[in-house]
């Protein structure tokens, strides 16, 4: 029987009835690509804080009592504060258990004595949540949970399937879908080929994809004029073939890009929810930086909204089959060309995203209302300085029931505290009302920034 698809975007769904132990396994997100995960060590800075990013969430993406949230770095206690006090919202408990220690301790739990076991692992073992979760069901995770005696929300198949732009690609294509000119490599010799072919088809650049990937890793944009075998990781092909896709914007003869917008979705056990769409913040490589909604280049029940909502209503189906269950996103490229808007999928991403957590923020304190999300980076690590009493002094920091106001969600600390980046929601009347207020705020704050990637 075909999974019921429930459309109320800019509304929040049910959420799981559970309690839960969640492991920020963001390293993890590769399945077991160790190639693209020290990309991603060499892309990102302070990969073990993004974790943070999570706990004003947890509680509301699992509604039962007690949950638990384990980290791999200790998060900032000022804003922990801030999210209790000031938002009211409920916070998990924490525990820091290092990325090294989830993968070679935590699955052998059970074979250890009592004078093995730390505080953080007792905290663990002695949860009574049923449920464990993160980032992606790896096969680390299934093994804990094997060892807690605890379910898992998604299996490894459902949650490694899910994450496959591959399958994706061509169960789309398979159903008649619009989507990108594609070829398929086996190694890195057979990309000249692939790309010769789509030279020939009158792309000046290609995209290289990975099956599996996250945050630009694992895709490799090349120029079909001039390109080198060797720049391609072998890593590109850990799973299997990797795509060589056209590649569309604004430099392709007769192509005007729109967007990138992303639908954010919720799957349990019985039913899929489509509840937000957002607009992906890309840098010229594509990679994402942030994102905002609601896009401003169509509104719901025009022609774009209704073709968002329609591949959005396959694709979420096909994830659910694969037996994924979860927050997850599609992403989409919107173009117009000679006058035609087309929208193709991108890829499905099965976890919790960068658009998770300030979607889910965003609709929990401001129904069907406008905010955006952007990583803030500073020039030098601030220290010794409250950024949250910065923004109360001034007026800018967003408490409940306020029309607009910013919102800071995560700090990237460094090795003395020092906050090297952060990410920042700003909620307000419509999307370019929360651009004003981030231009606002670069007057008060102490030192420079700017944008990043997240």
């Amino acid at each position: 029987m075909p999974v019921k698809v429930k459309k109320r975007t800019g509304q929040l769904p049910e959420f799981w009835d559970r309690s839960i132990i969640f492991f920020a396994n963001v390293l993890s997100i590769f399945f077991e690509n160790c190639g693209e995960v020290e990309s991603l060590k060499e892309e990102i800075e302070g990969l073990e804080t993004y974790g943070g990013r999570l706990i004003p969430i947890i509680d509301i993406l699992f509604r039962g009592e007690n949950n638990l949230l384990v980290l791999e770095k200790s998060p900032d206690e000022t804003l922990m504060s801030y999210f209790q006090k000031a938002l009211g919202l409920s916070l998990p408990d924490i525990v820091i258990v290092p990325h090294s220690e989830y993968t070679t301790i935590l699955p052998n739990v059970d074979k250890m004595s009592r004078e093995e076991i730390t505080s953080s692992l007792t905290s663990i073992c002695q949860h009574e949540a049923a449920w464990i979760d993160g980032f992606v069901s790896d096969s680390v995770l299934i093994q804990v949970a094997k060892a807690l005696n605890k379910l898992t929300i998604s299996s490894l198949e459902g949650s490694k399937k899910g994450n496959n732009k591959y399958l994706l690609h061509y169960y789309l294509s398979e159903k008649g879908y619009p989507v990108f000119d594609t070829f398929s490599a086996s190694s890195p010799g057979d990309v000249s080929s692939c790309v010769t072919m789509l030279r020939n088809k009158g792309y000046q650049e290609v995209v290289v994809k990975a099956q599996i990937g996250a945050s630009g890793i694992g895709m490799i944009k090349l120029s079909t004029a001039s390109f080198r075998t060797q720049d391609i990781p072998e890593h590109i092909f850990f799973e299997g073939p990797c795509m060589v896709q056209g590649w569309l914007d604004g430099t392709t003869e007769n192509v005007c890009h729109l967007g990138s917008p992303s639908v954010q979705m919720f799957l349990d056990d019985e039913t899929v929810t489509l509840y937000d769409i957002t607009e992906q913040i890309l840098s010229e490589d594509s990679i994402h930086e942030g994102n905002l909604s609601p896009p401003p280049y169509f509104s719901p029940g025009d022609c774009v909204y209704e073709e968002l909502m329609r591949q959005s209503t396959s694709a979420a189906a096909w994830l659910h089959d694969q037996g994924y269950r979860g927050t997850a996103s599609i992403d989409f490229l919107v173009v117009d060309r000679l006058g035609n808007i087309e929208v193709r999928a991108c890829e499905i991403n099965a976890r919790v995203t960068g658009a998770t957590y300030p979607s889910v923020l965003a609709r929990h304190f401001m129904p069907h209302g406008a905010w955006v999300m952007r990583n803030l980076r500073f020039i030098l690590p601030l220290r010794d300085t409250s950024i949250l009493a910065i923004l109360e002094e001034s007026g800018k920091l967003y408490h409940p029931g306020l029309k607009r106001g910013i919102m800071p969600v995560n700090f990237n600390l460094d090795e003395k505290s020092g906050i090297q980046k952060g990410q920042f929601l700003c909620l307000g009347r419509d999307p370019e009302d929360c651009l004003r207020l981030f231009k606002e705020i670069e007057s008060i704050l102490p030192v420079r920034w700017f944008t990043d990637r997240d």
